[in-house]
């Protein structure tokens, strides 16, 4: 899952990229409204997190815009701003959640799975499914012909990935830029590391193979 951060507090930034990375999230920072309007408007988030209090145009009339465009990427608002008005405020805004600084990085991260939970546009994507394999997102499970199987974070995130992209190929470049999101160094071998570790773990003791290599090209999640 994707998530949008607009924060100007590089350290509250720092410690919400490391905890959501580890919990399998790709996270997008910016700590400029302006910026955030453009990536929001290109690409497509699974929940956003809107600091207020931001250099130029403030978290408030980003999330306006963002309304203005019929863009329904659900949002918290984090705010030292802690009176009832200022809430109610953000929340008429657009916003869909408010929490106040300081914060419980547990608690946001519990908030922003209620919030994808609770999003139409998304619910029935919450649920993957390909031949007898499932991942259910809410759940961060994953069941093949009835076994459960535990993946850590990068590993699930990366099943995410290619499941959602089922029967199609996708490249090492792609894989990076989604599950460690930054550039390819064509010099490192971690995402056949990873493809390796998620392989094992995936097809091992089934007949059938889900996960295949295309030589040259990169990988691709298919129902042979």
């Amino acid at each position: 899952m994707r998530l949008l951060l607009v924060e100007d507090d590089q350290k509250i930034a720092a410690l919400i990229i490391k905890g959501f990375k580890q919990a399998g999230f790709t996270v997008d920072h910016t700590q400029d409204a302006d910026d955030a309007l453009n990536m929001a408007v290109n690409v497509r988030y699974d929940a956003g997190i809107v600091d207020i209090m931001l250099p130029g145009r403030d978290g408030l009339s980003f999330i306006e815009e963002l309304r203005r465009k019929q863009i329904q990427t659900p949002l918290i608002i984090l705010s030292a701003r802690r009176s009832l008005d200022d809430r109610i405020k953000g929340l008429e805004t657009g916003g869909d959640d408010y929490l106040i600084k300081p914060f419980s990085f547990a608690e946001l991260q519990a908030r922003i799975h209620a919030l994808i939970r609770r999003a139409p546009a998304i619910s029935e994507s919450t649920y993957l499914e390909v031949s007898d394999l499932c991942l259910d997102l809410r759940k961060r499970k994953v069941v093949r012909a009835g076994q459960e199987i535990d993946l850590q974070p990068r590993e699930f995130s990366l099943l995410e990935y290619m499941m959602r992209n089922a029967g199609c190929v996708v490249s090492k470049a792609m894989i990076m830029e989604h599950v460690w999101d930054y550039s390819f160094d064509p010099q490192t071998n971690v995402v056949d590391v990873l493809v390796h570790r998620l392989r094992k773990k995936m097809d091992s003791g089934f007949s059938e193979k889900l996960i295949h290599t295309i030589r040259g090209v990169g990988y691709v999640l298919k129902h042979t």
